[in-house]
């Protein structure tokens, strides 16, 4: 019988149970016979949800099997290293130890899968180690934001970027998860194989398309919601306040909230429109999402973040899933992306006010016609292009070809 290849996910600051890289990728490579395992964080002792909550009374061991996947945790306390001693240790191109490079090595993978900056570092780390024991293995860059912010000028990200482009000349594969990331980096690095791996969930089977609601709409968000910055809670006040004036059974639903520890004052006179439905757990969010009909994102400040232009983030796939459309501000891929399919819309401003949706949100309530089209054309394009299963298809097309040597094909 063929051994099985051993995959090696590097975590640092993600929840072990990240959507990405648990839900979907980890649970991928295990379904179709790799070996998996991920060396995963705890914070304080206590491995973590999304939302940051702590386990405080489950997941308490050093190693675990959960949901077919091996876990190996370590302290996160005791591995914050500095740009600087990282730069160092890179570029003597010299073997460099710790224990979380120890866990790594016993491991001896086939493949290190690293999903940050410092766990791509550690990722370097064990495969010098290897190399000198005579084990060639395969290390993957996966970028899931284009980190750090090019937009970014302080010093302290200005030389973790020069520490990156170090870092990507001893990568076999980078994976991102939009073209415009893509672009960036093959800029930088034009030899680097580079796939797209899109933020897609599993298709959600089963969907079906509601029918048309004349007297009432509810907006959803899934997600962080914080005061300021992207998921602002006073946007989702403002929209609120403007829409409720308008429609009659207007209701904006939040799946998701705040991270723990934080709470979310609704004012009273929202606290009949707006609902919320907490953390849920992945295979949960379509349920969730049964009676939204439009979905909201915002990106603030996109003059400060190409990364926040350059992002198609979790949600926005979520929202086509459920063939719900999407208004959101003019970020770039986004508007790529809802241009080329007519699945929402994209406002023409960068800067967007709570007033600049709620007028967006009337529009598609006034033509439900347009609404129920571009619900249409958010499911088709689920369907037959951004969907996990086909993400999958590209993923393993990945990991055959580092691991076959055979021809690399770009299919992003």
């Amino acid at each position: 019988m063929t051994q099985k290849k051993k995959v090696c996910m590097l975590v640092h600051t993600h929840s072990f149970l990240d959507s990405r890289i648990f839900q979907k990728e980890a649970k991928s490579l295990q379904r179709n016979g790799y070996d998996v395992t991920m060396i995963v964080p705890r914070m304080k002792g206590k491995l973590f949800n999304v939302n940051k909550k702590p386990f405080n009374t489950q997941f308490l061991q050093k190693r675990f099997v959960h949901e077919g996947i091996k876990i190996v945790t370590y302290h996160y306390e005791q591995f914050k290293p500095t740009v600087d001693y990282m730069q160092s240790k890179v570029q003597s191109k010299m073997i460099f130890n710790n224990p979380i490079i120890n866990l790594g090595l016993a491991e001896n993978a086939d493949v290190y899968h690293a999903h940050e900056i410092t766990s791509l570092f550690l990722g370097i780390g064990i495969k010098r180690a290897l190399a000198k024991q005579g084990k060639e293995t395969k290390l993957i860059f996966d970028s899931h934001d284009l980190i750090p912010d090019p937009f970014d000028q302080k010093p302290k990200f200005l030389e973790m970027g020069k520490l990156l482009d170090k870092m990507l000349e001893e990568i076999d594969q980078m994976i991102t998860v939009s073209p415009s990331i893509k672009a960036w980096y093959i800029s930088k690095q034009p030899t680097l194989p580079i796939e797209i791996v899109y933020n897609s969930p599993p298709l959600n089977r089963s969907y079906k398309p509601m029918p048309p609601k004349a007297n009432a709409l509810t907006v959803g968000y899934e997600g962080h919601v914080s005061k300021e910055k992207k998921g602002s809670s006073d946007k989702i006040f403002n929209i609120t306040k403007e829409c409720k004036r308008n429609i009659e059974n207007f209701k904006f639903k939040i799946i998701g909230g705040v991270l723990d520890g934080q709470t979310l004052p609704i004012p009273n006179y929202l606290k009949q429109n707006i609902t919320l439905s907490g953390w849920v757990e992945f295979h949960d969010i379509p349920k969730q999402m049964t009676n939204v009909d439009i979905g909201w994102i915002d990106f603030d400040d996109l003059n400060k973040s190409l990364n926040r232009s350059y992002a198609l983030p979790n949600k926005f796939f979520s929202y086509l899933n459920n063939g719900i459309p999407v208004i959101v501000n003019k970020c770039h891929d986004m508007e790529q992306f809802i241009r080329t399919h007519h699945c929402g819309i994209v406002l023409n401003k960068t800067k967007a006010t709570g007033k600049d949706y709620a007028k967006a949100i009337q529009y598609l309530h006034e033509n439900r016609d347009v609404l129920q089209q571009m619900s249409t054309n958010a499911r088709k394009a689920m369907v037959e292009l951004y969907n996990w299963e086909k993400m999958e298809q590209r993923l393993l097309s990945v990991y055959d070809s580092l691991l076959n040597q055979s021809k690399r094909f770009d299919i992003g």
